[in-house]
C-alpha cells in the first residue's frame, strides 16, 4: 500500500495502518469467510480468508492445488460446473450435490456426503477460541495468524 491509499499517513506506517483486510458485506453482516481444506480425520490442511460477499468456488482451485485425492466432498457452495468439469478432468470424483434450481441433476454419493460433517465439526472447533470468533484483528494476515495457531492446537489435541 502507498501512502496515497491511506490519507495522511507516512510511508513507513502505510503498510501497518493499511492492508488487505477480507472484511465485506454479506447475509451475516460485516465479516469474512474461512475457507477450509481438512483430512479424512477433520484435521485441517489448508486455509484462507475473503470478505463476506465474495462466493466459495473462487478459492476452491487454490485450496486443492498441491494434493492428491481421489474424491472431494463439498458442499453446494462449490457445484459450479466449471469447477466441477476441473474435478472430473484430474479425475477426481466430485462428491457435491447440484444446485437446487439446476435444469441439469447431477448424481452424486450421498452416503459419502454425510462425512462432510468433519469440516462442519472442525469449524465448530475454532469457533471455541474467542479471538477467532469475534475478530479482533483488521488485517487478514493477522487473523490468518491466530488461525494458523489455533489450527496447531487442534492438531495436537
Amino acid at each position: 500500500m502507498t501512502a496515497q491509499s491511506c490519507g495522511r499517513i507516512r510511508v513507513q506506517q502505510a503498510h501497518k495502518k493499511c492492508g488487505v483486510q477480507a472484511l465485506g458485506r454479506s447475509h451475516g453482516g460485516f465479516s469474512c469467510k474461512i475457507h477450509v481444506t481438512v483430512d479424512g480425520l477433520g484435521n485441517p490442511l489448508r486455509v484462507c480468508l475473503t470478505a463476506g460477499q465474495r462466493h466459495d468456488s473462487t478459492q476452491a482451485q487454490a485450496l486443492l492445488e498441491g494434493f492428491g485425492f481421489e474424491r472431494l466432498i463439498a458442499d453446494r457452495g462449490y457445484a459450479a460446473a466449471d469447477f466441477v468439469e476441473y474435478l472430473l478432468a484430474q479425475g477426481i470424483e466430485a462428491v457435491i450435490p447440484p444446485h437446487q434450481r439446476t435444469k441439469i441433476l447431477r448424481a452424486y454419493d450421498q452416503w459419502l456426503y454425510r462425512e462432510r460433517h468433519l469440516v462442519e465439526c472442525f469449524i465448530n472447533k475454532i469457533k471455541h477460541f474467542r479471538r477467532i470468533f469475534s475478530r479482533f484483528e483488521k488485517l487478514d494476515r493477522s487473523y490468518l495468524g491466530f488461525l494458523h495457531f489455533v489450527y496447531v492446537l487442534i492438531w495436537l489435541r
